[in-house]
Order: structure tokens, then sequence, then C-alpha cells
């Protein structure tokens, strides 16, 4: 058998573990590092200068079905436990749970630095293309000085604070870097309505906890429901509504265990039978387990295990995961007031990995991101493989996200620079490519074909007769909105809902593509709301082409699920975009047709038919994420300052930087023009 031993700084608690397969030729999924000599010099510097301050643990992991990951404490740190006031107690974390009473406590400790083995464990190739982004990982890597807030458990049973996080024989940390650290606001009181106080008991019953600390909500929790398969699991999708109501309502904690947990499980080496995913990868989803340890049968352990898309339906890794896990870590920082998470050096190496995955380049010619079908909030079958509107909206906001998280330095700066172009590229294409309207209808409807040069009107080879008939009676003469995909030869005509609201969100779209996509909501209330916030897709595939595209699914039947289904979690995001554009009485109106339903119908996951009538044939109740959104709306409009932080307005630099070039050789003007005229 054999083994491997690394040496390496780390945070990590010793009495969790992470479920993760093993090859002895790889640590964590990441491959051995292939390093010039310069290389090695430099990283053996900032090493030697590290382990100077701070103690080294050793590792060792060796090949078998559960691998561990599990650092030797050293028996002269002190412990501590952890408090917090918005949890109500304070916990002593243990090193496991035993069933021997008899036996004294064992008591949890942990280093005072974060982890920077994972800045020491990608791959350095020799290249030197300045594109090649693996280079920045290793460089500058250790010049962001990690801050850690400690609860220390004094002798006499007191908790003692150390809010500084900082060894005091570290003379030449800056203690400026402290301030900001722990802004997070008070748990805010106010008067709340019956409704709201049985959505906050749900919410508070679906949290999770991992040693002891909360770490994310559960998707759905049903005391009734006997078979809950992947819905007992915590997804960052579904946590992100959880997270932002919690946020608002002055509760960081576990928005923050959340954010640093599933970084540790960033790019482990979870496979689809033997083929691997590319580091960087996000889980879809994690679940806590609790698994006796090392055999005995009376000591237990905690321990993640992440699901990668290698258990889901179809085996799909989630595109969409890391992008949330970045939009809500900036989320963090601007409702708390606490940058430091930002700033630490693990939290800094995740970014960037999340971002190396997504701007690796490949075969394709356009800066959206090329996915497969179910890799995003619509997990089946439903014809939105290659472009869909809702990644390329994800995509642009972790970009600025990105942008405005990311330290600057030597390092770093061929990366933003790549942010840059890849922003200003996206949005360009987006609103040039994406955009109908009754004047782009008619345009496409008198589209020559088979045009061959670079100043060719129909660039994509689009049909005329794609058009479907549906549409030309349905778009208002006033508004417009983003189709769902652009490939060579089709357009998707659907209205993709969570893609549009993203796009407001986010400004991918015009100050007037903005305003005129709230329009066409507006003017087609009684086919996209109706009864219930708010369709997922409209319209429904029905009959052959429903067989055809989703292969007879018989979950995504007509106006159900995800082929037409009305989801109430789309409020929060329709709330924030109403705000941003001046409307929140259009948000008040959603908001009041929930009020006045979820609580009797049991807080479901969807409604079905073509007016949202129905509680899903399928759909479980309880649902944590349709729960978190009503309070996450809630809160908003109550406290639209709030909403400010969360969005963005145009960024008049990219307007300056288009990096499209199509005002060459007599080409039409880029269309980001418009709004800086």
């Amino acid at each position: 058998m054999k083994s491997s031993t690394c040496i390496g700084i780390s945070s990590m608690k010793p009495c969790c573990r992470f479920l993760i397969s093993y090859r002895s030729s790889s640590f964590f999924g990441f491959s051995p590092p292939k390093m010039s000599r310069s290389g090695i010099r430099n990283l053996s510097k900032s090493l030697s200068k590290a382990v100077d301050r701070r103690r080294v643990h050793s590792c060792k992991h060796s090949k078998s079905q559960v691998v561990g990951y599990k650092c030797l404490a050293d028996p002269n740190r002190r412990a501590f436990s952890v408090s917090d006031s918005s949890w109500g107690q304070s916990r002593v974390v243990s090193d496991s749970f035993r069933v021997d009473k008899g036996r004294s406590r064992e008591v949890l400790v942990i280093p005072r630095v974060a982890s920077d083995f994972r800045n020491h464990s990608t791959s350095v190739e020799h290249h030197v293309n300045e594109k090649n982004f693996e280079r920045i990982y290793i460089q500058g890597g250790l010049n962001v000085k990690p801050l850690v807030i400690e609860r220390i458990e004094t002798g006499d049973g007191l908790v003692k604070e150390d809010n500084t996080g900082i060894n005091a024989s570290e003379s030449d940390v800056n203690t400026n870097d402290v301030e900001g650290s722990n802004l997070t606001e008070p748990r805010i009181e106010r008067e709340v309505s019956e409704i709201e106080k049985e959505a906050w008991n749900i919410l508070r019953g679906a949290v999770v906890n991992y040693c002891g600390n909360p770490v994310g909500t559960v998707a759905a929790n049903d005391p009734a429901d006997k078979q809950p398969l992947n819905y007992d699991q915590i997804f960052i999708r579904d946590f992100v509504p959880s997270a932002l109501a919690f946020l608002l309502n002055g509760e960081a904690e576990i928005v923050k265990n959340f954010l640093l947990h599933t970084l540790q499980l960033q790019s482990w080496e979870k496979t689809v039978d033997c083929y691997s995913p590319g580091q960087g990868l996000m889980p879809a989803s994690f679940k806590v387990r609790t698994v006796p340890r090392d055999g005995s049968p009376e000591a237990f352990e905690e321990v993640l295990d992440p699901d990668f898309g290698e258990s889901a339906i179809g085996r799909v890794a989630p595109v969409d995961s890391g992008l949330w896990w970045i939009i809500l870590l900036r989320a963090y920082g601007k409702i708390t007031g606490d940058y430091s998470l930002q700033d630490r050096v693990d939290v800094q190496t995740g970014i960037r990995l999340i971002l190396n995955l997504c701007l690796t380049d490949g075969f394709d010619m356009f800066p959206s991101l090329l996915v497969t079908d179910g890799s995003c909030m619509i997990d089946r079958r439903m014809g939105i493989h290659g472009h869909p509107l809702e990644i390329q909206a994800l995509f642009y906001s972790a970009l600025r996200c990105s942008r405005e998280m990311l330290t600057v330095n030597d390092a770093t700066k061929n990366l933003v620079a790549a942010i840059n172009n890849r922003l200003s590229a996206l949005s360009f294409h987006i609103r040039e490519y994406y955009w109908v309207d009754i004047k782009k209808i008619n345009e496409i409807y008198r589209y020559n074909t088979e045009e061959y040069s670079t100043d060719a009107i129909n660039k994509f080879n689009i049909y005329p007769d794609q058009i479907p008939s549906w549409l030309v009676d349905w778009i208002p003469d006033e508004g417009g909105y983003f189709i769902g995909n652009l490939q060579p030869a089709h357009m998707d005509f659907r209205f993709f809902t969570l893609g549009n609201l993203w796009a407001i969100v986010s400004s991918l779209g015009t100050p007037k593509q903005n305003k005129d996509v709230l329009d066409l909501i507006e003017a087609k209330w009684d086919d996209l709301v109706a009864n219930m916030p708010l369709k997922i897709i409209y319209p429904a595939l029905e009959s052959d082409e429903w067989r055809i595209i989703t292969g007879s699914d018989p979950k995504n039947t007509p106006w159900s699920y995800h082929n037409g289904g009305s989801w109430p979690t789309l409020l929060w995001q329709f709330t924030l975009a109403c705000i941003k554009m001046g409307k929140p009485e259009l948000a008040q109106k959603a908001v009041a047709l929930v009020e006045e339903r979820l609580a009797v119908d049991q807080w479901p996951e969807y409604y079905d038919t073509r007016s949202g009538r129905f509680i899903g044939k399928q759909s479980r109740l309880y649902q944590t994420w349709t729960v978190a959104s009503f309070l996450t709306s809630k809160m908003l409009l109550q406290n639209p300052e709030k909403a400010s932080l969360l969005f963005w307005e145009e960024d008049y630099e990219l307007l300056e930087t288009c990096v499209c070039g199509l005002s060459k050789n007599g080409r039409r003007k880029c269309s980001r023009l418009g709004p800086r005229s």
C-alpha cells in the first residue's frame, strides 16, 4: 500500500474530516507541482519565513475508501471554545463523540493561521506565456496576512475573546489590518408578522451544525418526507438566499463558516468513474455525516461528504456553484463590513482557482461559457446546453465580484487584465446578440442566410423560420428581454427569468435594456407571475417538442418543475432587480402574492400549471430557499439601502476599454458606446 506524507501550514480542525477518493499521484486532487529551480528557491524562502512564526503540522494519508485530512495537534497549544451571541451559547468543540461517558472530554486545538498549503499544491508550469494564470498562485501568495478571530477558554471557565487573531510576537504585522474585521451589525430587532416568525423558525430549524458550529441549511426540511434523497444536503446555490437572510438580520457566523468550509472542499478528487474534473470546481452540495473513528465502535467523528456531480442525476458537474460562492463572498463583505475574510490567503487562492477554471482558453470562439445541459439551477435535460443565459449572467457577476476582491499586485495583474477583457467582451456579446425586442425580431425575420464574411449581419447563420409563432404575438411593443441561448444556427427564444434578472442586477444589460426587461415582466404579468411568482421559463415545452428536447422527462412535463413551473425562490432576485430599477411596487405586489399562499401551502419548492395555482406534483414542502427568499425580499423592501450593496451600476471604465474591435474595417460600432455617449 502506497502512502504519502505532506507538510503544510493548516487551520483545519482536527475533529473534522472530508470524504474524498485518493490517488497516490496527487494530494487532494492537485497534481504534484512542477517548478523551476528559481521557483523552488523563492518558495523555500517564503515557507521558511512562515515556519519561523508558525508551527508546521504533518499529516499522512493512505489509500482507502475514506481518507480523512487531520492535522496532528501540538499538546502545548491552548484550547479554546467557540461562542457567538447570534446562536445563543458558548460551545466547546470536541475532537470526537464518544459513547463512553466516563472518559474526559477531549478539547479541540486549532492553529491561529489560515491554511497556506493550497497555495503550494497547484501545478506551476515552465511556461512564459503571460496568459498562463497558474503562474500567479505561488507568487505573492504569502503577502496577505489572514486574520482569525478566536475565543479562548480560560482555566476558570470564562471565555476571553481575542479580536486581533495576531500573535503578539509578530511585530511586523500592521495593526491597521484588523480594522473592519468585526463590523457585523447586531441582530436587527423589528416587528415582524406571524408569517415571518414562522418562516424564521423554519429557517433556523434547517440549520446544519458541523463540529458544533452552523455551516449551512438543508435544501428542504419536511418532517413527513420519508425519502429526502439529496434534499437533506447543503447546496451552494440553495444556501445563497438563506445566507442573505441571516446577513440582513445581523447573523454572520453561519455565512462565514459556510464560505470557509466549502472552500476547503474545492478541487478535491471526486470523479465520475475514472475521470477527474478541473481544479477550482466547487461541489454542488455537501452533507455532514457521522462515522466511526478509525474503525472504533465507541468513537465517532463528523465528516463533510461533498458531491461534485458524481451522484447527481445525469452526473453533471455544477458550473454555477463556484460563481455563486464568489457572489456570496462579496455580499458577506458588503453587508458586514468584514473584508478580512476576502483578504485571507486561502480565500484569495480559492477565487483564483475558480477564475482559472472559467477563463481557461479552449476551442470556443465566444466569450460566453460553454456548458452542458443540467449544469445550473435547471439540473435536468431542458435543451440549455451550449451558452445558457443563466450561466453567462452569473459568470459576469462573479467576474465583477472578483475584480473588486482580488488583491492586486505583480502576481495578479495579468489575471485582473484578463478579467477586464472578458467582462468587456462578454458584456458586448450578450447585449448585441442575445437581446430581442419587436425591432430585433423583425430584423431577424428579414435575415439573409449563408453569409460568408467578417461583415455579415447574420453572424450566426440564424434561419428566420426559427422565430416561434408564439413569440410573434407575445412580444410587446414596448420592452424586450435576453434570449435563453445562442449557438450557430440556433436561438432559444424562451424567456429565462433567472438570467434576465441577473442581467439587471449585474448591469450585464444596458440601462435601457434593464428597464425594458422589467417593462416586459410588468406587461406580461399574467404569463410570468399570475398566481405565484415567478415562471422559471416561459413558455413550456409541449407535445413533440417536449418529447424530443427533454426525452419525455416525467418530472419536466409541461408547466411543471423546470418546464414552465413557478418558483418562489426567484422572488428575492426579482425584488433586488425592482429596487435597482426604481420599481419597488412591482416587488411588493409579488411579495403580497406569496404572503397569502406560502404558509398555507407549507412553503413548497415550486408550483405547477400555466397560472401557478397548484402545488408542484413532486414539490418538496418546507423548502428552505422558498422560506429564505420570502424573508430576504421582505427585508430588502424594508431596507432598500441594503439592496444597493448587492447590485452593480453600469461600469463606464469597461465602456472606455471595450475590446470588441467592431469599429474597424467599416463594421458597426460597439453598442456599449451608446450609454457612454
